[in-house]
């Protein structure tokens, strides 16, 4: 179970920085925003299918929409809340096919 909540950290380290290259790109980084947006809501819920999920899904979805907020590392932070702060184990929290 330790495995399956390294992996989630790993796959939103992997996230938050594909969302933040885009910045990098000076004319098209807003335009691949529109394209990464419903994608990264899409896999954070995937990863967190709880109602915080769908929360976090949403945050995610109207933080990489808005210009300049592609610093903030939402999957990181969806993280660190789950198994950090209210420190929920990986057995609570019922994932699918979380990681392929």
């Amino acid at each position: 179970m330790k495995n399956l909540k390294n992996k989630l950290l790993l796959k939103g380290l992997l996230y938050d920085g594909i969302g933040m290259l885009s910045s990098a790109i000076p004319v098209v980084g807003p335009f691949l925003d529109l394209a990464w947006a419903p994608y990264a809501a899409k896999k954070m819920q995937e990863m967190y299918p709880s109602k915080k999920g769908k929360i976090a899904s949403v945050l995610v979805f109207i933080e990489e929409i808005l210009p300049f907020t592609d610093i903030i590392p939402t999957f990181t932070l969806m993280w660190i809340y789950n198994f950090v702060w209210k420190k929920n184990q990986v057995e609570d929290i019922q994932y699918t096919e979380v990681i392929s």
